[in-house]
């Protein structure tokens, strides 16, 4: 039996150069790799609202939630160092910016405990009760 696997190098020295950034998570896929100027043609039109934020994006209405990262945990934004004719499988990234909280998107509907992503953020306080010490 062959197993394949892949190994992701990061460059750890771009993690303290990194700065924070404005993160959010569309429901789409945007087939654009680079910098975008998110500030001019999207949070200038974000609404908070009672029951969240909604903006419009592309004629499609977004309803956003703001989610922290768990206590003790940073985001990372990472960016794959190319390297010209290289066929390997390995990967070597580096840390463009961080982030401790993101603006979460579903279309049409707000974001709820039942979402992945709201569910990914409580996973590692639930595997520290789950997986923790027991005091007697």
């Amino acid at each position: 039996m062959s197993c394949n696997t892949t190994v992701t190098r990061l460059h750890v020295s771009s993690v303290g150069q990194a700065q924070r950034a404005p993160v959010h998570l569309l429901p789409c896929e945007i087939e654009h790799n680079g910098p975008a100027q998110v500030s001019q043609y999207f949070d200038a039109t974000i609404k908070d609202r009672k029951q969240g934020k909604t903006v419009s994006f592309r004629g499609r209405e977004l309803k956003g939630q703001e989610l922290s990262c768990p206590q003790g945990f940073t985001g990372l934004v990472l960016k794959e160092i190319n390297k010209p004719g290289s066929d390997q499988e390995d990967r070597t990234v580096r840390v463009t910016s961080v982030f401790d909280k993101l603006t979460y998107w579903n279309l049409e509907t707000a974001p709820n405990s039942d979402d992945t992503v709201v569910m990914a953020m409580d996973w590692p306080e639930l595997a520290e009760a789950i997986h923790g010490p027991v005091e007697d």
